[in-house]
């Protein structure tokens, strides 16, 4: 982990509610796709932790949705300005585990951590297939950006309005995949640990305090004792968790 300072480049609206924001600075302690940074923002006591979407070389991209007060805040933040970041905070996925076959699944905010993941698997040889599940047509993103570096993408929504019709469960038939790497709400990655039979790893959305394992805020149990999400976590392997 390491405190520095970022500086905004671009910050736009994919959505509605979620925006691509764009840095630069010190992304040599981010290391593994999955990992995460924590944002200090003016007049809010506690970081905001934003998973990472992308980096190359000195530039860092972050996806987020506009949930509450914090994350407004950052959608105004014009190119130019600065930001207190602590950087490679959380334990990442493991691509070693993937096989030839990867498949990765995400939903809604979920998705942004695993661009990174099919990025480097994908310079690894592998052949990635990628579910991404939304509500409906309208907070669909980041289908192009999948497609463009190699991935064969299913898009579901809930309402039909674009792709398969359903939940990313929906969108397994026919996929013949030998490992499988997923982040989204906690009722999509339950639905996936109960409809897949190949193993897994799980990166899960928690509250924090403090991003590093210090205040226990974010603590949850797993068939190993206790594990910190922001430390331990945010990825699980499916074999250790306990619903």
């Amino acid at each position: 982990m390491i405190q520095t300072i970022f500086t905004v480049t671009e910050n736009i609206p994919l959505t509605k509610d979620v925006m691509k924001m764009t840095l630069t600075g010190d992304c040599s302690h981010i290391t593994v796709p999955g990992q995460f940074v924590n944002l200090k923002i003016e007049g809010r006591y506690l970081r905001r932790p934003i998973s990472v979407c992308d980096r190359q070389g000195n530039t860092l991209t972050l996806i987020y949705k506009i949930v509450g007060g914090g994350t407004e805040d950052m959608s105004r933040m014009a190119p130019g300005t600065e930001i207190d970041i602590l950087t490679g905070l959380g334990n990442g996925y493991d691509l070693s585990k993937s096989g030839d076959r990867p498949l990765l699944v995400g939903g809604g905010v979920g998705v942004p951590p695993l661009y990174l993941l099919a990025k480097d698997l994908i310079a690894q040889g592998k052949q990635v297939t990628v579910i991404l599940g939304f509500n409906t047509a309208s907070e669909v993103f980041w289908e192009e950006e999948f497609k463009a570096i190699g991935c064969a993408v299913r898009v579901t929504t809930v309402d039909g309005t674009k792709g398969i019709k359903g939940f990313v469960t929906d969108a397994l038939d026919g996929i013949d995949a030998t490992y499988f790497f997923t982040c989204g709400p906690e009722p999509m990655l339950k639905a996936l640990y109960n409809k897949t039979e190949i193993s897994g790893q799980f990166s899960f959305e928690e509250r924090m305090g403090c991003g590093f394992g210090a205040c226990m805020g974010c603590s949850c149990k797993t068939k190993y004792g206790n594990k910190r999400i922001c430390k331990d976590g945010p990825v699980l392997e499916k074999e250790e968790i306990i619903w």
